[in-house]
């Protein structure tokens, strides 16, 4: 497989593990990028720009990253927070009064972030064509019963999470957080990064096509068990399960290739990314990118502070969230225990270290079983890892 890009001195095996990603792990296309400091160290690409075609991904390739949006998504109402816009201790139904039904008073815009709202099923699952209709998702959460008391537990809110985030932003700057997105992340930094991908981009063919892959489902040396326990098994299977409900508040889910559904904005699950775009967002979250920085030291550590932590009542292990991210634990191991980020199902992954400096992004066009620990990206967290224990 021939590798393209630029590796900084030290971090070479970086370089080397995502080579053999495509040796050993079934890889077919993808790219890597590393920020240090704010300087890109890693930027390679290699395979097919489709999952199922023999066409050569290229710079600037970018792919759907499913659960990866959550994290870019989060900086949007915690920039609003630091502008004064949104209280995060404040009652959604203070910006949004019709969520107030069916006993959701108390839930506050904290528990949405943290994943502690008791919201992530539907009862009445959204059709693909109502999901992407932006009114349609808001509405029918906004008349869902809570399945916990709000604030009381935590569980995966697979994808109500990203119809509560947006809805709050529209109500609080008149923007959905695709357009807000655009215009106050993407744009400024010069991110590869749309929730809502614009139509002159889909004429260039900027995304490839995305598939399911089968393959080894560790790497050697890799932090997971190669088979699930057997609750986690269960729960998966059980078609009443909030696990399965959870996933399915779409269903059918959309063909994730169809122009019409990476064109809408589903901030849970729809960005299209390149790995660069991933990596150059999260770098400006703890440092400056070419004049750029987003958050300021406050709001990082606000946006990682643990909101929600041990067993999640959805995905049936043990997570933990910070506001809208994800956190170094077991379920999804990042660089240390000061990381932030989030995962995508089945590959994607973009995450910022504040104790070292390194913001990454990763993006694949062939999705996995995985859900929020993929042993292609752990391969590549691990070299970043062994690159800074050599010095790098």
């Amino acid at each position: 497989m021939d590798v393209n890009g630029t590796v900084a001195e030290g971090f070479e095996p970086v370089g080397e593990a995502f080579a053999r990603n495509f040796e050993r792990l079934g890889e077919r296309g993808a790219a890597v990028a590393v920020y240090r400091d704010g300087h890109r160290v890693v930027d390679l690409w290699a395979g097919s720009r489709d999952v199922d075609g023999t066409e050569p991904w290229r710079h600037g390739t970018a792919q759907i990253v499913r659960s990866a949006t959550k994290g870019v998504a989060a900086v949007v109402p915690l920039l609003l927070h630091r502008r004064g816009l949104l209280d995060l201790d404040a009652p959604v139904g203070a910006y949004w009064p019709e969520f107030k039904a069916r006993g959701k008073e108390r839930v506050l815009v904290r528990h949405v972030l943290g994943h502690r709202a008791g919201l992530p099923v539907l009862d009445r699952p959204l059709t693909p064509e109502e999901a992407l209709d932006p009114s349609r998702g808001p509405a029918a959460v906004a008349a869902q019963a809570p399945a916990w008391e709000p604030g009381a537990d935590h569980g995966y809110h697979a994808l109500t999470y990203g119809w509560m985030l947006d809805e709050l932003v529209r109500r609080v700057t008149g923007r959905g957080a695709g357009e807000w997105i655009a215009a106050e992340i993407a744009h400024p930094l010069g991110a590869g990064f749309w929730l809502g991908l614009p139509a002159e981009e889909e004429a260039a063919g900027r995304a490839g096509r995305v598939g399911r892959i089968e393959g080894p489902e560790a790497a050697p040396g890799a932090v997971l068990r190669a088979r699930p326990k057997r609750s986690v098994t269960d729960a998966y299977a059980d078609p009443g399960s909030l696990t399965r409900r959870a996933f399915a508040a779409i269903t059918p889910f959309p063909d994730q290739n169809d122009p019409a559904y990476r064109a809408a904005a589903l901030p849970a699950t729809n960005g299209t990314a390149t790995a660069d775009g991933l990596a150059r967002v999260y770098a400006s979250l703890i440092g400056e990118v070419d004049g750029v920085r987003l958050f300021d030291e406050a709001t990082a550590r606000l946006a990682r502070a643990e909101e929600s932590a041990g067993p999640d009542r959805v995905l049936v292990v043990n997570t933990r969230f910070g506001l809208g991210f994800m956190l170094h634990g077991s379920a999804s191991p990042l660089l240390s225990p000061d990381s932030f980020g989030h995962p995508g199902r089945g590959g994607s992954l973009g995450f910022a270290d504040p104790a070292s400096g390194i913001a990454f992004g990763y993006v694949t066009n062939g999705f996995r079983k995985t859900v929020t620990a993929d042993p292609r990206a752990q391969a590549l967290v691990r070299a970043v890892r062994e690159s800074l224990a050599r010095g790098a």
